[in-house]
């Protein structure tokens, strides 16, 4: 997407999601009540719904400007940019990050690296296979799989339309309800020798979270064509949803981040790792009300530019939260009530500075590899000299 095609509204929503993940990721005493600030849903259900309606958008367009081929491409390369930075990621947290948290002894870095800390070799090689992936580290390399499938489900629904893609991935989401990805590495250590335990392949339950990228690619696809009609939803649907989104709301901030006391059925529907389908339906309620709601929020909403600066660079800002995530957790340890508020404030600025820098210096990036694909598309024309001019 050109930069004179860009909303500012995307960009601002993906700036808050990174906000919302920064502060829940830190370890400072915002982190419990600014988690799920807005209901029994985080800042990563919306990034990756933002991030997969920017896919649909972008590479339909793609697909119908430049062909299949070219969208297949791009799709590739970005999971290639992806990998790249996931590799990079590991390396940090796998050198200087488990350094120092050896030489502080901090819970908190030794327990997330637990598996690498006992088995170096196979962590870093399974690591670099996308299969061992310990807290924090997660979220990248399922987004590396929703890229490599993303031309299959996108061509699919361009050509045939989205029924099939969206009841395909619904029964996915149901299976994994039901342990569907468990069941499937159980099935695979009957084959291979799996050193890696289940756990330690990441918390995020690859077929639960997948039907929010269909959904993302569909809505984002549906969107890019040029006789796209606004959603019109009726009002008994936006009246329940915005019932729903306000009850999950004040209970959330009433009970905290767990709906019912521990060992509750219940919560199992709210869960995150495998999208609950109460935390599923809370989220949609969310999607419904926004929608409805854009543009109303378009016109009435203040433009907060460091959102937008954030989101524009998602990417880059995104792998900068875990880093500054990482050192906080290895130098500070896990947000503890007597630490003071000197610490926190400390962290939460430095963090939040880094973030903006990172920002700033990858747009200023982008802007210039912009000016030189320009002037290689567009080369100045050579001016003939007076001496030349009858030759």
């Amino acid at each position: 997407m050109r930069q004179d095609e860009r909303q500012w509204e995307l960009d601002a929503m993906r700036g808050l999601m990174l906000v919302l993940m920064t502060l829940t990721h830190l370890p400072t005493r915002l982190s419990d009540p600014l988690g799920q600030p807005l209901g029994y849903v985080s800042a990563a259900e919306g990034f990756v719904l933002l991030s997969a309606y920017m896919a649909g958008r972008v590479y339909s367009t793609k697909a119908d400007q430049h062909g299949t081929e070219a969208m297949k491409n791009a799709f590739f390369n970005r999971a290639l940019k992806l990998y790249a930075c996931q590799l990079a990621l590991v390396l940090f947290a796998f050198t200087a990050i488990a350094g120092i948290g050896l030489l502080s002894r901090e819970d908190a870095i030794t327990g997330l690296l637990g598996f690498f800390l006992e088995r170096p070799v196979v962590a870093t090689v399974s690591a670099s296979m996308l299969l061992y992936s310990p807290a924090l580290l997660d979220i990248l390399p399922i987004y590396i799989v929703f890229m490599l499938v993303s031309p299959l489900a996108l061509l699919h629904g361009m050509a045939h339309g989205w029924r099939g893609v969206i009841a395909i991935s619904l029964v996915l989401w149901f299976g994994a309800q039901f342990g569907l990805g468990p069941a499937l590495y159980q099935l695979a250590t009957g084959w291979f020798d799996m050193p890696l335990r289940y756990r330690d392949m990441g918390a995020f339950e690859i077929f639960a979270w997948q039907l929010l990228w269909v959904i993302g690619l569909w809505l984002g696809c549906t969107h890019s064509q040029t006789d796209h009609v606004a959603a019109q939803f009726p009002r008994w649907m936006v009246i329940g949803a915005l019932a729903l989104a306000l009850f999950a709301l004040v209970w959330r901030h009433a009970v905290g981040q767990t709906p019912m006391p521990a060992g509750s059925a219940v919560n199992l529907m709210f869960d995150k790792w495998h999208l609950g389908p109460l935390r599923l339906i809370n989220l949609l309620a969310l999607l419904v009300l926004v929608m409805h709601y854009s543009d109303w929020l378009k016109q009435h909403a203040p433009r907060w530019r460091p959102l937008e600066t954030l989101g524009k660079a998602a990417l880059p800002v995104f792998c900068a939260h875990l880093v500054v995530a990482l050192l906080a957790l290895a130098m500070f340890g896990a947000s503890r009530p007597g630490r003071p508020w000197s610490v926190d404030a400390l962290i939460l600025f430095v963090g939040f500075y880094a973030l903006w820098v990172v920002a700033r210096l990858s747009l200023a990036r982008d802007r210039r590899a912009a000016l030189r694909r320009d002037r290689r598309a567009h080369p100045p024309g050579n001016v003939l000299s007076p001496s030349g001019a009858g030759q």
